[in-house]
């Protein structure tokens, strides 16, 4: 399984975790509240959405209608309605708990910080300190390379240089305020009392 096929499991699972959807429906929430899923067309969901129920993961509440993707072409929707099955749940429940080094990365970070409110807490600061400490190297090696290349660059350049550094610096900080927040917040589950806003990117 691919890096993104898998951040894209997760998120499947996770939504359909608060409620059966179908699959026009679940596009739109992937859409709407994990915005770097935009990129992903029908053609890359259907293939994993039948994967996930041939897996065992997911049933399809309507499998006697007859299965049409929705395209900008014939303006359908499909109306089969994808559930969680128990193994599906537990299956979620797995990628919930991972707190690796693939969750500290850029896509993956943001699907786990979307299910926090179902994390425990001890994976939330693993998961949280994995990023603040991948950060810190990424700005590291930023600022290196800057000092030794900053009388080569043009001003364009180096104004670009300069504004992803801040980008990382600001979300160092926001990790900072979060992880914070996370030790003074006694509860296993469930989000902060006040979560810090995400820096924009």
């Amino acid at each position: 399984m691919s890096r993104r096929s898998g951040i894209l499991e997760f998120a499947v699972l996770g939504l359909l975790h608060d409620a059966p959807m179908h699959g026009y429906e679940l596009r739109k929430r992937l859409n709407v509240l994990l915005g770097s899923f935009r990129a992903f067309s029908y053609g890359t969901l259907y293939p994993c959405l039948k994967n996930l129920v041939t897996q065992g993961f997911l049933v399809e509440d309507n499998p006697d209608e007859q299965y049409v993707p929705a395209t900008a072409l014939n303006g359908k929707r499909s109306k089969i309605v994808y559930r969680l099955t128990p193994d599906g749940k537990q299956r979620f429940e797995e990628l919930l708990s991972d707190s690796g080094p693939d969750a500290w990365e850029d896509e993956h970070f943001g699907v786990h910080f979307a299910f926090f409110s179902r994390t425990d807490k001890a994976v939330r600061m693993r998961v949280l300190e994995g990023r603040r400490s991948r950060l810190e190297e990424r700005l590291e090696r930023m600022r290196t390379s800057l000092a030794r290349t900053r009388e080569r660059l043009d001003d364009y350049t180096l104004e670009l240089q300069r504004h992803g550094l801040e980008s990382v610096e600001r979300e160092v900080r926001w990790l900072n305020e979060l992880i914070e927040t996370e030790r003074a917040n006694r509860s296993g589950r469930g989000s902060p009392e006040s979560p810090p806003d995400r820096p924009e990117r």
